[in-house]
């Protein structure tokens, strides 16, 4: 009895290891797509790939938790809450562009005087998200971009929102 036990969840955990792998195989193609509609500036495939609405509200969001913690008075601090949502829309289209997007291919090391890694190398970079998503990090670093499956395509969907300093300098 313990050894079908046994069995059956090692078959389970097999089953969900090999799902994971899939999902970060099948998710490389589309991220070798999407940083190779950078590195070119290509606006469309870059569109395509990338879902504007998702990265607009983790930039709202990240603007209405530094209103929040801004210690505003007055108003002011649910004044800004308030223009979160029309400053991340300017925001999205002054950053969520390819050229903008350089810099985080930069950081994985996607640079314009290398080529883009294959299908397996970038697989090897994405780990499972959950919720069916995948996530590109550096080696044992934190996730910074995460790929979300729509439509038959993986979608830039979210990144880590600690990681991007919206603040203006001091």
């Amino acid at each position: 009895m313990r050894i079908r036990a046994l069995i059956a969840l090692s078959a389970a955990a097999a089953s969900l290891a090999a799902c994971a792998t899939a999902d970060r195989y099948d998710a490389a193609g589309d991220v070798h797509a999407l940083l190779t509609s950078i590195r070119n500036n290509d606006r469309a495939t870059f569109d395509s790939l990338v879902d504007h609405q998702a990265l607009k509200g983790a930039i709202e969001t990240r603007l209405v938790q530094e209103a929040r913690g801004s210690g505003l008075k007055g108003g002011w601090q649910a004044a800004a809450i308030a223009l979160a949502g029309p400053a991340a829309d300017v925001a999205g289209e002054a950053l969520i562009r390819p050229e903008v997007f350089r810099a985080a291919a930069n950081y994985y090391g996607y640079t314009p005087d290398r080529p883009i890694p294959g299908r397996i190398a970038i697989a090897s970079a994405l780990r499972p998200a959950g919720d069916g998503r995948v996530c590109a990090a550096k080696k044992d670093g934190p996730c910074l971009l995460t790929f979300t499956r729509e439509g038959g395509a993986w979608r830039l969907s979210g990144f880590d929102a600690q990681a991007v300093d919206l603040r203006a300098k001091r």
